[in-house]
């Protein structure tokens, strides 16, 4: 994260980078979209993850209409994939079927998106038509935890109007796996959007990548996000020791165990495994917990083993 240089001069202009594609970054500055290059100077000091989509930027206007991206503004959020800097909400939208609903991915987008500092977590389960099976109860968990559910169908033109709703006024980003339907989503809500849309194989029931890059769609008073859509996700970066506090229901038990750190896993008198036989804490949560916990320590073994080569 990099905080705003003080004493900008006169002649540079704030602006919000829409998306950046070839190098260029793609920068709102008023009503007007100026394709930017990076300084050289700064391109050097920029830290891996670099400029992104979302980022608020100073840049400096060249005698051709471009410009130059001088400095990047401080970040209020970043969720680091797909790369999007200051977003205010994050709508995970997965599938009721075709590709089904995967409680691990969904769990794993979760922690993505508490780890990433996002204020508002929201869920969306497109094609809500074509599921034949008993989604309430599964979904019924998650809202409990604190999560808002949104049930649509934008084949169906059904939940869109909850959906506008929760857009209002934020920065929005659309995450999910692929042929989920995000962007066909997006084209209900808004059809001046005019997103590409694909179908999902029917051999691997998976779909193919329809967004190419990230990038901010201008929306009412806000902005939606659509991003490349992928079927899986790493969470290297992740501190272990953090992980429990990206569950929710986990952090009124955390200061309850025995032992200090606990892992949750295998201590004695852990009062975070007592909630879950208890049944104030669901024990398919848990088991995605401890999956992506024992994820994150393969991990850092392989890494310090990789150290010591």
């Amino acid at each position: 994260m990099q905080e705003q240089q003080s004493g900008a001069a006169p002649d540079r202009q704030e602006g919000r980078v829409i998306k950046a594609y070839n190098s260029f970054f793609y920068v709102q500055v008023g009503t007007e979209l100026i394709a930017c290059k990076l300084r050289g100077k700064f391109k050097k000091t920029r830290r891996s993850i670099g400029v992104v989509p979302g980022d608020r930027v100073m840049i400096s206007r060249l005698a051709d209409g471009s410009g130059v991206v001088e400095d990047q503004l401080l970040r209020t959020s970043m969720l680091r994939r797909p790369a999007v800097a200051n977003i205010t909400q994050v709508m995970l939208t997965f599938a009721a079927a075709q590709p089904d609903l995967h409680p691990l991915l969904l769990n794993r987008f979760l922690v993505l998106a508490e780890w990433s500092g996002i204020p508002h977590i929201t869920i969306c389960v497109n094609k809500s038509d074509l599921y034949t099976g008993d989604i309430d109860a599964f979904l019924q968990d998650y809202e409990a935890i604190g999560y808002p559910v949104l049930r649509v169908s934008a084949k169906e033109n059904q939940g869109l109007d909850a959906l506008r709703e929760r857009l209002a006024g934020e920065t929005t980003v659309f995450a999910g796996p692929s042929g989920v339907g995000k962007s066909s989503l997006l084209n209900r809500i808004d059809e001046r959007l005019q997103l590409t849309t694909g179908h999902v194989s029917e051999k691997i029931k998976r779909g193919r990548h329809t967004t190419r890059v990230a990038e901010l769609l201008p929306y009412g008073d806000g902005f939606i996000v659509d991003t490349p859509g992928f079927s899986a996700m790493e969470l290297t970066e992740l501190d272990i020791q953090d992980l429990p506090g990206y569950f929710p229901e986990f952090r009124p038990q955390l200061d309850a165990c025995r032992f200090a750190p606990c892992s949750h896993t295998h201590e004695p008198d852990c009062a975070v495994k007592a909630a879950v036989e208890a049944g104030t804490i669901s024990r398919e949560r848990y088991d995605a917990y401890v999956n992506i916990y024992e994820e994150i320590k393969s991990n850092q073994q392989l890494a310090r083993k990789k150290e010591y080569k």
